[in-house]
């Protein structure tokens, strides 16, 4: 038996397989938790399971975060805040296939889906707004006042007294 190098044997790996461990496995380390779910979706078959994709930023004073959930409706998505952990979960039909019509290809993901987030302490829970817009969800979460920063000067002693 010859041997390959290893760039040949991995082209020829993935052209024999359609689902590799091993980039699966790369994918987890690289930071990105849902590339287990490629390759993987209800009932076995072959393709994606939904897996929406998330933006999360903070800014001095709220925490965003943006989804993109296209095909999702409004009535099919829940956002949940229990203490520090947010969940959205949905599910996103599957489109009716008509007798006698063909089909190419079939690759796009539907199912349920669900994925939660710590939030750090201070969120101010009572006022998350929440909006769906063209397919994406804008989730802002303010900050508590008290745990927003706070500019503290250098050399002043403490703070001055007096007019500011």
């Amino acid at each position: 038996m010859a041997l390959l190098p290893i760039r040949q044997a991995r082209e020829l790996a993935r052209s024999e397989q359609s689902w590799d461990p091993f980039e699966q496995m790369r994918a987890l380390l690289q930071g990105d938790p849902t590339g287990l779910m490629r390759g993987l979706a209800p009932g076995g078959r072959e393709g994606w399971a939904l897996v929406p994709d998330f933006d999360v930023k903070e800014t001095k004073d709220a925490y965003i975060f943006k989804a993109d959930l296209p095909g999702v409706k409004e009535e099919n998505l829940e956002v949940s805040l229990t203490g520090q952990q947010l969940t959205i979960s949905g599910n996103r039909d599957e489109e009716k296939r008509e007798e006698g019509e063909r089909y190419f290809t079939f690759e796009r993901s539907h199912g349920s889906f669900s994925r939660s987030f710590t939030l750090p302490e201070g969120v101010d829970s009572e006022h998350v707004s929440a909006e769906m817009k063209d397919g994406v969800l804008t989730l802002a979460i303010p900050k508590r006042p008290e745990v927003q920063p706070k500019r503290i000067r250098i050399g002043g002693g403490g703070e001055k007294k007096g007019k500011a």
